[in-house]
C-alpha cells in the first residue's frame, strides 16, 4: 500500500484533470472522497482498550457478527496495523482483496458483514509491519476513503491498545464517531489504563457508549460455580466511578479460544452459552444507543432545521 501510495502522488483519482491539480486541490478531492464515503455509512463505533491482552478484537469480531446476524449491514475495519488479528477469527485470513474503478473491495464474510484489515496486504503472516505514524494515517485514510463499504448501518473500527496514532486518525478522519467502547479485564493494572481510554474519548468529543467487563470469571464445567480467575466487577465499579454504561460482564468460556483459532465466530457457534449471550446484550445496548441518537436527531431536525442543515454541512 505505501508503495502504490508513492506511485500515486503525481495523480489525482478523483478528477480527469490530474496533471493540472495543484497538491491543495489533490487533498481536497480526498477529503471530498472520504466524505462521500462516509455518507453511505450510517453508525461509526470505535473499540478500545487501554492494553492489550483484554480480549478487544475478540469483542469487536462477536460485536459485529452479533449486528450482522440481527440483519444489519456491517463493516468491520481492523485499523490495528501492527497486530491485525480480525481476518484469523473470521477464517478469511487467505482472502484477497480486490480492486474497482470506484477503490478496494473490502472481503466478504456474509453478504452483509465485510472486513478490511492489513493482514490482507502483508503477504506471509510473519512479515512486520514497521511504520512511523505518517504511513499508519495513510492507511486508516485508505481503509476508509478508498474502500468501496457500499450502504452500512454499522462500521465497527477494531483500534490497537492505548492512545496512540491509530485512534487518533480515526478520530480525525472520521470526525462524527458515534461512541467508543472500552474493553477492560477486572484487575487493578487494566482498569487503571481503561479510564485513560475514556478519558481520551472525552477530550476528542466522542461519546462513550460504555464499558464491557471482559473475562469475568470462569464457570466450572464440573460444579457450575463460579471461579473469578482474573476478579470480578472492576469494569462495573470503574463505569459507576467514571459515570458511564456498563455493558455487561463477558465471562471466560475456553471455546472461545477454541473457536477464534479456528476462524469461527463465537456467538455463532455456542449461540446459548453465557458469553454468545453478553455479546447479544453488548449489540442490542449499540443498537439502543444509535436508535436513541437517532431520535434525538430528527427531533432537531423538526424543531431547529436551519441549526441541523448548518451542523451536518460542517461535518
Amino acid at each position: 500500500m505505501a508503495e502504490e501510495k508513492c506511485e500515486r502522488e503525481t495523480t489525482c483519482e478523483t478528477c480527469n484533470e490530474s496533471s493540472s491539480c495543484s497538491q491543495q486541490e489533490k487533498e481536497a478531492h480526498a477529503q471530498e472522497r472520504l466524505k462521500s464515503k462516509l455518507s453511505h455509512i450510517k453508525h461509526r463505533i470505535m473499540v478500545m482498550s487501554g492494553k492489550g491482552g483484554v480480549g478487544k478484537s475478540t469483542v469487536s469480531t462477536n460485536l459485529a457478527v452479533s449486528l450482522s446476524m440481527d440483519g444489519f449491514d456491517v463493516g468491520l475495519l481492523d485499523a490495528d496495523i501492527h497486530g491485525p488479528n480480525i481476518p484469523k477469527m473470521l477464517g478469511i485470513e487467505s482472502s484477497q482483496v480486490e480492486g474497482s474503478g470506484q477503490g478496494m473491495i473490502p472481503v466478504e464474510v456474509f453478504p452483509n458483514l465485510k472486513v478490511i484489515s492489513m493482514a490482507f496486504f502483508i503477504g506471509d503472516r510473519d512479515n512486520p509491519v514497521v511504520w512511523r505514524g505518517p504511513l499508519k494515517h495513510s492507511a486508516i485514510s485508505q481503509f476508509i476513503g478508498e474502500v468501496e463499504w457500499g450502504n452500512l448501518d454499522f462500521l465497527v473500527i477494531d483500534l490497537p491498545p492505548g492512545t496512540g496514532d491509530e485512534p487518533l486518525s480515526v478520530a480525525h478522519l472520521i470526525k462524527n464517531v458515534d461512541g467508543s467502547i472500552i474493553v477492560t479485564t477486572p484487575q487493578d493494572v487494566a482498569l487503571l489504563d481503561s479510564r485513560k481510554s475514556v478519558n481520551f474519548s472525552k477530550m476528542l468529543s466522542i461519546p462513550v457508549i460504555g464499558i464491557i467487563e471482559n473475562m469475568s470469571g470462569l464457570i466450572c464445567p464440573h460444579c457450575n460455580k463460579e471461579i473469578p480467575l482474573f476478579k470480578i466487577g472492576g469494569g462495573e465499579k470503574a463505569a459507576k466511578d467514571l459515570k458511564i454504561p456498563f455493558l455487561g460482564r463477558v465471562p471466560i468460556d475456553p471455546e472461545m479460544v477454541t473457536d477464534c483459532d479456528r476462524g469461527m465466530p463465537f456467538v455463532m457457534s455456542h449461540p446459548k452459552s453465557e458469553a454468545a449471550k453478553a455479546f447479544k446484550q453488548i449489540a442490542d445496548h449499540c443498537k439502543d444507543y444509535v436508535g436513541f441518537k437517532e431520535i434525538e436527531k430528527q427531533f432537531e431536525r423538526e424543531k431547529f432545521p436551519y441549526h441541523f442543515k448548518e451542523k451536518e454541512a460542517n461535518r
